[in-house]
């Protein structure tokens, strides 16, 4: 009788670094649907609650790392099968830089996993470059070094730009022109980017946790659509009915307003590293799609941005959700 028995994902643990953020909480819901056992590894755990309801009683549990100690993430990695490392940061502040989190962090993560004899997931960026301009891209280009050098069989996940309801790229965009008459299109508005829905991403994680993606391959995801930035600036204002004028902002005069900018709250935040960001296009490399190493490859068709934004950035419309349209 037993050895009829098929082994559930139930008997599989997996634990997430950094599953309490904006892809993080998708990852945790996608394998969450295919019964994996998940351990959030975050450094707030107690403001991880929010992942509960995403899967069934004692499938979650959250419990506390932190990137720069490694004795936290060891702890993390006990008994545990499969890592997955979405931490990454947009901005430096205090001791949370970009080498500190995504360089060195992402090799403490890796060498706990080896330790453990566990699979790995690392989910980076399109624009990783160790000779990029940007230091969070060149941070981006080390951890995957790292994990590669610790994990050789490793699955690296490189996506565009990714766009959902937490995103701080739609949103804060959305946010900006509800304070701004005019919204300002870095370096005129040319750089390429192939926006990349969160759902989509966490389908590719889940899949690379099913063991469906090649070893030590890094794949790059992208959505259906590559825009430039003013294209996507003009979908942003569709979707949330405002009129705005864009103006071409020169990349150093953008850098100059950068200095003082990273200290802003909120929408107004830029950082000159996100400037130097905007000098590259962020695409699929044609490599990437001859080689199937893309999210078509892994058997996922992309949702665009013009057919998602919409379910949630309505709430930054005059009059919200139920806006009276003309006929």
């Amino acid at each position: 009788m037993a050895s009829n028995l098929v082994a559930s994902n139930l008997d599989t643990l997996v634990t997430v670094f950094g599953g309490s953020g904006f892809v993080g909480r998708s990852v945790v819901r996608a394998l969450c649907k295919r019964d994996y056992r998940i351990r959030v590894a975050v450094r707030r755990p107690e403001l991880a609650g929010h992942l509960q309801p995403l899967g069934k009683v004692g499938q979650i549990h959250a419990v506390q790392a932190n990137l720069r100690y490694p004795a936290s993430i060891e702890a993390a990695m006990r008994d545990s099968h499969i890592a997955i490392n979405l931490v990454g940061i947009l901005a430096e502040g205090g001791a949370q830089t970009f080498d500190a989190v995504q360089a060195k962090g992402a090799a403490a993560v890796a060498e706990a996993a080896a330790a453990v004899g566990a699979r790995m997931v690392h989910v980076s960026a399109i624009g990783a470059d160790e000779n990029s301009p940007s230091r969070y891209a060149r941070a981006k280009a080390a951890g995957e070094q790292a994990v590669l050098s610790a994990i050789p069989s490793a699955t690296i996940l490189r996506p565009s730009v990714v766009f959902g309801p937490e995103d701080q790229f739609t949103n804060r965009f959305a946010a900006l022109a509800q304070i701004s008459p005019v919204l300002p299109l870095i370096g005129g508005g040319v750089t390429r980017l192939q926006p990349v829905y969160v759902g989509d991403v966490a389908t590719a994680v889940a899949e690379a946790v099913d063991g469906k993606t090649r070893p030590g391959a890094t794949y790059e995801l992208g959505g259906p659509e590559v825009l430039t930035m003013r294209e996507i600036m003009e979908i942003i204002l569709a979707t949330i009915e405002r009129h705005r004028m864009l103006a071409s902002l020169p990349f150093g005069l953008a850098k100059l307003q950068a200095l003082l900018l990273q200290f802003a709250p909120g929408a107004l935040k830029l950082t000159p590293d996100q400037v130097a960001l905007l000098r590259s296009d962020n695409v699929v490399s044609e490599a990437a799609k001859a080689a199937g190493l893309t999210l078509e490859g892994l058997g996922i068709a992309p949702d665009s941005l013009e057919a998602i934004a919409p379910q949630y950035l309505w709430r930054f419309r005059k009059a919200g959700q139920f806006a009276h349209k003309g006929a």
